[in-house]
């Protein structure tokens, strides 16, 4: 979904955002932003008041059409309350209709990707961890910066757990990471 950054200021003047709840309300509109009287009229009686951007995408996300054109609302929610359009925004318990302003947090995309939910095809139940029939032994790794970094060969899947849970702190992954992921 594009960008489309219209200014903070222009965002305030037509939402009002809830940091506590993380809802986005559209604001009474103005004479000046219609063409007539009428569409003005129309449009407040419609939706002034009423949950803005609440569409869920099919990625999770909230998102909806602000001047015809599609925003996600965790975006939105930051640059209100921020004043600038973030990089990233990172939904920190990574639930993506969860837009309460302390749950987000605008991160390269480097962070973002050290608060990821388990896979869906892991198996071991532990991110970075997985058996090796070669070896007959759970092997650790860790993916940081493009870059696999092997951990050991270990008896027990609780070591090859610790040794990632080590190098999750090691290379700043967030607490989160690896784990099962919430709707």
């Amino acid at each position: 979904m594009a960008n489309n950054h219209i200014d903070p200021a222009m965002l305030r003047s037509l939402l009002h955002y809830d940091p506590e709840t993380g809802f986005l309300f559209w604001k009474h509109r103005p004479r000046h932003l219609f063409k007539a009287e009428g569409d003005m009229k129309k449009w407040n009686t419609k939706y002034a008041g009423k949950r803005a951007l609440n569409a869920r995408h099919s990625e999770g996300y909230l998102y909806g059409p602000i001047f015809a054109k599609q925003h996600r609302a965790h975006r939105v929610a930051w640059a209100i309350s921020y004043n600038e359009w973030p990089e990233n925004i990172d939904h920190i318990n990574r639930v993506r209709t969860d837009n309460r302003l302390s749950n987000l947090r605008n991160v390269s995309l480097a962070e973002n990707n050290r608060n990821l939910p388990l896979r869906r095809n892991n198996t071991s139940g532990v991110t970075g961890v997985s058996w090796s029939n070669l070896h007959n032994r759970w092997v650790a790794q860790v993916s940081v910066d493009k870059r696999m970094i092997y951990l050991g060969l270990f008896e027990t899947i609780e070591e090859a757990a610790a040794a990632r849970a080590a190098a999750n702190v090691k290379y700043g992954f967030h607490p989160n990471h690896g784990r099962e992921a919430r709707t």
